[in-house]
Parts: structure tokens; sequence; C-alpha cells
């Protein structure tokens, strides 16, 4: 798909001779720094949701686990 878009002339700049040492097209380099910029980012929106679930939601261990857990690092060497 085409798509127009508007740049600042550094960026541009820097874009095109990032292509030209990686022997890529524009749009290639493009098209794989918004794959990556998506994909780094789409994990704030599962984020953003566990911690909408999380205050509303009681998230500490019940009692006899909790104990349980505390008893069993008296046996751990740290």
């Amino acid at each position: 798909m085409k798509l127009a878009i508007s740049v600042p002339d550094p960026i541009f700049a820097a874009t095109e001779r990032l292509a030209k040492q990686r022997h890529i097209p524009r749009s290639q380099l493009i098209a794989e720094a918004l794959k990556e910029y998506l994909s780094r980012h789409s994990s704030d929106a599962v984020t953003a949701k566990l911690n909408e679930v999380y205050a509303a939601e009681d998230s500490g261990l019940e009692t006899p686990l909790s104990q349980a857990q505390l008893s069993s690092l008296e046996h751990e060497a740290w």
C-alpha cells in the first residue's frame, strides 16, 4: 500500500543514509521501522488493561499460600 507522509528534513536525510548503508529501498526501511515501533508499543495496551484489572481486583496472595512461601524461604541458601 502506498502512503504519503511528511517528515522533518533531518529525519528524511537520516533515513536516506541508513537505507543506502543497508542497501535496501527507503520504503523497506520505513516499513521495518514502523513494524518495530508497533511491536514495541503493542504491549502498552496489554499493560494498561492489566493495570485496570488489578486496580479493581485484589492481587494479593491468600494467607495460607503466603505463609507457605515465607516458610519455604527459611530453607533456601542465600
